[in-house]
């Protein structure tokens, strides 16, 4: 998996008083509350929930746009938006969905605004980390990769053909594969109809399936 992203506090400044209680104690529901109380979001309750959920942010993200050099900026991003917005969140208990989708939508708004100032970005190219490694962190009931090399290749190629994917396929792959979210909620972000989502959906699996087949038949 990439390295964390770090995210500057430079832009997001907060006055609000600070929790009164060690906030690594609270749940994350409490850390919301305590963000949506005030004027402004808690500066230390909102800084708990950024080291609790900075990962996913960056794992979303370099999913997304593997091969984009200015993930951090666009992490930050997503942090600006979270800390101006959070006292809209109606349901706390729903953050890490609601966050998810921040930053798939401020990816989307990106790409839109980059498409109309410069070329496509190859949607072909693999994704590789600096040191020439590849990661791609996708749950599994099974042994870890690290167990046996067998595995541990197989997952090596999983990688690379969903890095091979078009763009809409591999973006529907990973919000519903690695984010879990719902074929509605997937609709919603990517703006198409449920039926298309469930298309891309199928599709995608298709082709990885036959890919993979390949594979494993050629060893």
């Amino acid at each position: 998996m990439s390295q964390s992203i770090p995210v500057s506090w430079s832009t997001v400044e907060a006055t609000a008083p600070q929790v009164p209680v060690q906030p690594e104690k609270l749940s994350n529901y409490d850390l919301i509350l305590h963000c949506q109380t005030g004027i402004r979001p808690d500066r230390v309750a909102f800084a708990e929930l950024l080291r609790r959920y900075q990962s996913h942010v960056d794992k979303i993200l370099y999913h997304l746009a593997p091969d984009w050099q200015d993930r951090a900026d666009l992490a930050q991003e997503v942090w600006i938006r979270v800390y101006r917005n959070i006292k809209r969140l109606q349901e706390p208990v729903k953050f890490r969905g609601w966050l998810s989708r921040i930053a798939t939508n401020l990816f989307y708004d990106e790409l839109r605004k980059r498409k109309r100032v410069a070329p496509p970005l190859s949607l072909d190219a693999p994704r590789r980390m600096d040191d020439g490694e590849m990661d791609w962190e996708i749950a599994s009931d099974n042994p870890s990769p690290d167990d046996d090399m067998a595995t541990r290749e197989f997952y090596e190629q999983l990688r690379l053909c969903i890095a091979d994917l078009p763009e809409v396929f591999r973006t529907t792959i990973v919000l519903r594969e690695i984010e879990g979210m719902a074929y509605e909620e997937i609709a919603e972000i990517t703006g198409v109809s449920l039926g298309t989502v469930k298309s891309r959906i199928a599709r995608a699996r298709s082709r990885l399936q036959l890919q993979l087949q390949n594979y494993l038949d050629g060893c």
